[in-house]
């Protein structure tokens, strides 16, 4: 739960803007997303390697990343 700390001569634009931040900093809907479906741990693990092997192969001039 967000509990956003607002004034009363604060305008509702600015509580809302203080929430937008304070939720995109929870990584609630990040949260959310993976939660919908189960993923296998040696799966997560897995996609971690792999994204590890790119990073390096972008460093090492091997792939290229715009394409």
């Amino acid at each position: 739960m967000l509990i956003i700390d607002s004034k009363d001569c604060e305008s509702i634009d600015k509580a809302l803007k203080k929430y937008k931040k304070k939720f995109e900093k929870a990584h609630i809907l990040v949260q959310l997303r993976d939660r919908q479906s189960y993923t296998k741990k040696s799966v997560r693990r897995r996609g971690v390697v792999l994204k590890a092997v790119y990073k390096q192969q972008i460093q090492a001039g091997v792939v290229d990343p715009s394409k």
